[in-house]
């Protein structure tokens, strides 16, 4: 049986959809999807208005920016954007009956010590936001659900390529692709910013932070932190895997020798793994690995190719002309660090909840495949448990 749900939002040319809804025995992944959308929506929408409400020009002026306002005028936009795709999703979810979840917390108290640190926060929740959409579209079994997401990832580049500009050292468009994340990929980078239980039904991969002190640049190695490389694994048995936009699988490096490579430009996911098996470009092939994932991934901004219009907004965030660029390396932990230069990682939120991360070195479970139902009758497929 199929309902209509209207996906209206009360703000003015707002789109509305009518995106079909197949009631089954089992909860609808598509529903579930929507939950999660949304909850990502929820906490871009609170970042940026904590960040709205918290600077005023004159902090924008000592981050170097050359027209206050403008940054401003944009962040308002980017806010407005969240908050109507949150209002959507959450009528549609409630025209079939169902509740969205509204009880997650979050905390940015680490990402909003100072207008530079909120920039390259807000680079990471963009990128992350436009990974989540493009990982989730082949879970997506309607196709007008399909269609009413794809709506919203286009924006979510846009809001991407203008934080991009505002970094002043970034390229407006570094990549002809871009890189999906799984729902679990996703919940690695966005973990820290959660405050307390938030129950998504989805495993988070173990966070990985990036520790190097000061930025890093081409030919530099990098050193990294988290919970799950914890012994369990010999180190000398560990491969850092990084995968950038339009590359078909990741390029593999020794644990300890993991060094940027010359030729990257843009964004860069990082993970940690227990074999030397390339990661693949795409989130549903990724997945045949998981079983080897230890941690990950981070998400790493190279911005080895800085551009006019990016120093013209932002003169103090570019290079200054230096021959030799850096590495914007960035994770929610982290942010202060990347920008400041500081020695230290701060330690974010609280993990949202879900079955456990089944990666085959600390738990000794199986990836969450599309292998059909589990022995309790329930289904887990790319990182979605419980389906």
């Amino acid at each position: 049986m199929r309902y209509s749900i209207l996906l209206a939002v009360a703000a003015p040319l707002a789109a509305v959809y009518a995106a079909p809804v197949r009631r089954q025995d089992r909860p609808n992944i598509d529903v579930t999807i929507l939950k999660f959308a949304d909850v990502l929506e929820q906490l871009e929408s609170e970042f940026y208005q904590k960040a709205l409400d918290k600077y005023q020009p004159s902090d924008f002026t000592s981050a170097g920016y050359a027209v206050p306002d403008l940054a401003i005028e944009q962040l308002k936009v980017i806010q407005q954007d969240e908050a109507t795709h949150s209002t959507v999703l959450q009528a549609g979810l409630a025209a079939v009956g169902e509740q969205p979840i509204t009880s997650c917390k979050f905390n940015f108290e680490s990402a909003l010590t100072d207008v530079a640190t909120t920039m390259a926060v807000a680079r990471v929740v963009e990128q992350v936001g436009v990974g989540a959409y493009l990982g989730a579209a082949p879970l997506v079994t309607d196709p007008v659900i399909l269609q009413a997401a794809g709506s919203i990832l286009p924006i979510e580049s846009r809001h991407q390529m203008m934080l991009n500009v505002f970094s002043g050292s970034g390229t407006a468009i570094p990549s002809a692709f871009d890189m999906p994340l799984s729902p679990s990929e996703v919940l690695s980078i966005a973990a820290p910013f959660f405050d307390g239980p938030c129950d998504l039904g989805v495993p988070a991969n173990p966070t990985l932070a990036i520790t190097n002190e000061g930025a890093v640049g081409p030919g530099n190695k990098l050193t990294f932190k988290s919970d799950a490389i914890n012994g369990t694994v010999s180190e000398d048995k560990l491969f850092c895997q990084m995968l950038v936009g339009g590359s078909p699988a990741s390029i593999t490096m020794p644990f300890n020798d993991c060094v940027v490579p010359d030729d990257i430009n843009g964004p860069a996911l990082i993970f940690i793994t227990a074999d030397s098996q390339p990661l693949l470009g795409n989130t549903l092939d990724r997945q045949t690995n998981n079983g080897k994932l230890v941690a990950g991934p981070a998400l790493a901004f190279i911005d080895t190719q800085p551009q006019m219009l990016g120093q013209m907004v932002r003169p103090s965030g570019a290079n200054s002309g230096s021959t030799s660029q850096t590495t914007q390396t960035i994770t929610p932990e982290q942010a202060s660090k990347i920008i400041s230069g500081a020695s230290s990682t701060t330690e974010g939120g609280a993990q949202p909840t879900g079955a456990p991360v089944n990666n085959g070195v600390n738990n000794g479970g199986k990836p969450n495949l599309a292998k059909g139902p589990s022995a309790d009758g329930k289904i887990d497929v790319l990182g979605w448990s419980g389906l």
